[in-house]
């Protein structure tokens, strides 16, 4: 049955109030593997949010036509073949920032937001609506990785998109880089952090908790 929300809240909800990573706890992993830089990280998010508009888009179209028991299958050869295409286009046009992603760009097509929003809007869902789900949950995640990158890239390695943000003078008084920060594990730490101030934030979801 269609959820009965209006087009604002399907679409902003997915930024804050129900944020796919730091609400639902979804796409953690590919967190802790492509923000160790701010780039990768941008186009990973911009991956994902086209993939999961145009997937929801093409599932809202089928629906009704799909089996419900070869409906998760008939998904991922939807989400699957959009990941191809998204995956020629980074190496066609972005090749460098493709290398750096490798095997994280095909790993969108298990990306349990994908597949989340899939069964549990766009099945149910007319297009237009499960565009802006697509679109919201997936600027949502974007959000969440460019946050994260940005603060592990400036710590990490004092740049940010390859530009030397802090300044010489800084490391001739001592400074040095946090080299902690480009590791898996203080890409959880940051996540977490960005979870307790979220939640800080908002009293509901700590009552919800």
């Amino acid at each position: 049955m269609a959820e009965k929300i209006s087009y604002k809240d399907i679409f902003f909800n997915p930024f804050s109030k129900n944020n796919p990573v730091i609400v639902q706890i979804l796409g953690i992993c590919s967190c802790l593997a492509v923000t160790a830089k701010l780039e990768p990280a941008i186009v990973m998010g911009l991956s994902v949010i086209a993939v999961l508009a145009f997937a929801n888009v093409i599932i809202s179209l089928i629906r009704k036509t799909i089996p419900t028991n070869i409906r998760i299958i008939v998904q991922l050869v939807v989400v699957a073949a959009l990941v191809i295409i998204v995956n020629q286009l980074l190496l066609a046009y972005a090749y460098d920032v493709a290398l750096q992603l490798s095997v994280f760009i095909g790993l969108i097509i298990t990306n349990c937001i994908l597949m989340g929003r899939l069964e549990a809007f766009a099945m149910g869902n007319k297009p237009w609506p499960a565009f802006l789900d697509g679109v919201g949950n997936g600027v949502g995640y974007a959000l969440i990785l460019i946050i994260v990158a940005f603060f592990r890239e400036l710590l990490g390695s004092g740049t940010l998109l390859g530009f030397q943000v802090i300044p010489q003078c800084f490391y001739d008084a001592g400074y040095a880089n946090n080299g902690l920060m480009i590791l898996p594990p203080m890409a959880l730490i940051v996540v977490a952090c960005v979870i307790w101030v979220h939640r800080a934030r908002n009293k509901e979801l700590q009552e919800n908790s």
